[in-house]
């Protein structure tokens, strides 16, 4: 009896037990926290030399007129932009507009940036009439690049025009806004009517 006492009374009292104290497990935690914090400065220190090392490589570089030379010069509607028939039903419901942007060097570059596109028609008795417009984002206008045997971004938009507006010069005006500079660039040109 006096055995099973004296086991009761040890497990009890936390004798041979393996129980840290409170102020064991907090210095524990400090000690890990720490550490981790050694770590995230060792790695701000490593991004620091980094960024210092960008900072004299692009202080070294020469020094020219201060010209962007990333600048667009303009935008253009290229020629091939018309209405299709996309699913050969003998009406012609997509509007593709093929845009090229130009350096100052005349060169058609692969340039970020947002375009808002409208379509007009000029013609109409009654006043100019907005026939459609549309909006492309910088990430959507990138998958539109293509380059084959000219380069530009082809865009494409589905329409529902009768065929007396088809059969009228329409007009598309677009306006690019560059990504990297803000600089807003226009241009338009008309679509004249094809035969059916």
């Amino acid at each position: 009896m006096l055995l099973v006492l004296t086991a009761i009374l040890s497990a009890g009292c936390g004798i041979g037990s393996e129980r840290k104290h409170p102020l064991e497990l907090k210095v524990e935690a400090l000690q890990r926290e720490k550490a981790e914090l050694a770590g995230s400065l060792e790695q701000c220190q490593v991004e620091n030399e980094q960024w210092q090392q960008q900072v004299k490589a692009m202080a070294a570089l020469p020094k020219d007129s201060g010209e962007n030379p990333y600048k667009l010069a303009s935008v253009r509607i290229a020629r091939f932009t018309g209405f299709y028939d996309k699913d050969e039903d003998g009406r012609r419901e997509k509007l593709l507009v093929y845009l090229q942007p130009v350096d100052a060097s005349g060169d058609v570059v692969k340039a970020a940036g947002t375009v808002h596109v409208q379509l007009w028609n000029l013609e109409d008795p009654n006043g100019q009439v907005l026939v459609g417009q549309w909006q492309i984002q910088p990430a959507e206008l990138r998958r539109l690049w293509i380059s084959a045997l000219v380069s530009d971004y082809r865009i494409g938009f589905d329409v529902s025009l009768t065929p007396e507006l088809l059969a009228q010069p329409l007009t598309v005006k677009i306006t690019f806004t560059d990504y990297l500079t803000g600089e807003i660039l226009r241009d338009q040109r008309v679509i004249k009517p094809k035969p059916d």
